[in-house]
């Protein structure tokens, strides 16, 4: 069993660390949001909240895409068994991104937006004003320039090695994620056009083509730490994308309910959107199967439980409270209320974050010479999952509490609250927020904290004398779970 089996696989240790150090930055600036939510001139005016939701909303956004760039750069060689095909431009475009990035966050906290927009010519081709989309046009040129240069590198590396169903969901993914932001640079003067636009971007990213990263991911680490068979993990992983993008790609009519489109989305959406929990609970059933079917114990088992939660609680928050909200009749009244933060949140954080983090966590001891981390490193990143886990299940149910209660006073009640009266009424939830933000990030300083733990890590060279022990003793002797060989 080696440890690393391509030399280039170790430029994802870059975007690793990029990532991570950006996912930081997003929950520190979260934490300032949800103070501000209750403490009105927290870092007034200094940050404004929209300066900072910007950045916090940017921030996730960039490091995941940071983290998908390393995880494809890690994943690609060792499934097409050939090294990457330019190291050096993958670390150049690393830099670029990182850059550009930050950049924008300086000018997001440093000016006012519309200074911002003068600053980089927006009024050349008006792409800003947009959530999600806010980035000045020479950094959506920027991204579209990195992507191209990502996207050529993988895909010249796939084109000379060997073809897996992995790596093919996962490109196809990739190059979805690349064509759909050209949605963003198209801002038209008709709003309805605007807004079906925009959610060509979002909701066709999160709820389309993410969802083919997000599968081709797990299957990976699952096939690796579990050795099942890879024809086995084919099927579902077929089975899963056909019935992500059947309900996804239609499942976009949800938000074309009251921007001005045709009623008949109104069904469209309602159906297809009440389907997208399945085959996130087909990604549950997949993950448990896997792990109940492995032939192997693999030394590095905090990677396993970063992927089974990952099925579980993308489950549970792109599946279970999307489908609470996503029926028409019922959006109506909780559209745009902290019932949708809730959904959001969960959604990102079991899909998104903890598949990105599942990946780390397997190939950053391989990245580092080793199988994986000492016991105690492990028992610590385990620690972590937890911790971070409880911190946003606080986070979102205090979200949804607030969400129902928001409904009721403002759009259920006989004598409708006003917005400002009604958020009063949301303190006590919000500070709850904030708790479960806080140990969040408990969760993931945890997380970081377990890279620097000492013991002795899992390496050929431990497992090979294990083995000879392990002869030398005879039958009697039982290596722990986490030492058994791959």
């Amino acid at each position: 069993m080696s440890v690393l089996k391509y030399q280039s696989q170790s430029v994802a240790k870059l975007y690793f660390i990029g990532a991570i150090a950006l996912f930081v930055g997003q929950i520190v600036f979260g934490l300032c949001l949800g103070l501000q939510y209750v403490v009105g001139d927290f870092l007034f005016p200094a940050i404004p909240f929209n300066q900072a939701r910007m950045v916090h909303t940017n921030l996730l956004i960039v490091w995941l895409l940071m983290g998908f760039m390393g995880s494809a750069y890690y994943l690609i060689p060792e499934e097409a068994e050939t090294e990457l095909y330019s190291p050096k431009l993958a670390i150049a475009l690393f830099w670029i991104f990182l850059i550009a990035g930050a950049l924008t966050i300086v000018g997001y906290l440093a000016v006012p937006y519309a200074t911002l927009a003068k600053m980089t010519g927006n009024e050349l081709l008006e792409t800003m004003g947009r959530e999600f989309l806010e980035q000045p046009l020479p950094t959506k040129l920027g991204i579209v320039a990195v992507a191209l240069g990502f996207l050529f590198n993988i895909s010249m590396t796939l084109l000379k090695g060997r073809k897996t169903s992995i790596s093919l969901v996962l490109l196809m993914g990739l190059w979805g994620l690349a064509l759909f932001f050209l949605f963003s640079f198209v801002n038209p003067h008709n709003l309805v056009r605007d807004k079906m636009y925009w959610w060509f971007v979002v909701h066709l990213w999160v709820e389309g083509v993410w969802e083919l990263i997000l599968g081709a991911l797990l299957a990976f680490v699952l096939v690796k730490t579990t050795g099942v068979d890879r024809e086995v993990i084919d099927k579902w992983l077929y089975v899963i994308i056909a019935f992500a993008l059947m309900t996804g790609i239609l499942g976009t009519g949800h938000h074309f309910y009251f921007i001005g489109l045709p009623g008949y989305w109104q069904w469209i959406g309602s159906v297809f959107s009440a389907m997208e929990p399945i085959p996130f609970f087909m990604m549950t059933m997949f993950a448990f199967n896997m792990v109940q079917r492995r032939r192997r114990e693999h030394p590095n088992q905090a990677a396993v439980l970063w992927a089974v939660g990952t099925s579980v609680l993308g489950f549970l928050g792109a599946g279970l409270w999307g489908f609470i909200h996503t029926l028409s009749p019922v959006n109506y009244y909780t559209h745009g209320t902290q019932i949708t933060a809730a959904h959001g949140h969960l959604a990102f954080y079991g899909a998104y974050v903890l598949v990105v983090i599942s990946m780390i966590s397997y190939a950053m001891p391989t990245l580092r010479g080793r199988l994986a981390n000492s016991q105690k490193a492990q028992s610590v990143e385990m620690w972590a999952f937890w911790i971070m886990t409880i911190g946003m299940a606080t986070m979102v149910l205090a979200l949804t509490g607030a969400g129902i209660l928001q409904v009721w006073l403002q759009r259920l009640s006989t004598n409708p609250t006003g917005y400002m009266a009604t958020q009063d009424q949301l303190t006590f939830f919000y500070w709850i927020r904030e708790g479960g933000g806080v140990v969040l990030l408990i969760g993931l300083l945890a997380y970081l904290a377990s890279f620097f733990i000492g013991g002795e890590p899992v390496t050929e060279a431990s497992l090979a004398r294990e083995r000879a022990e392990r002869l030398g003793n005879g039958a009697g002797y039982q290596a722990s779970p986490a030492r058994r060989a791959h």
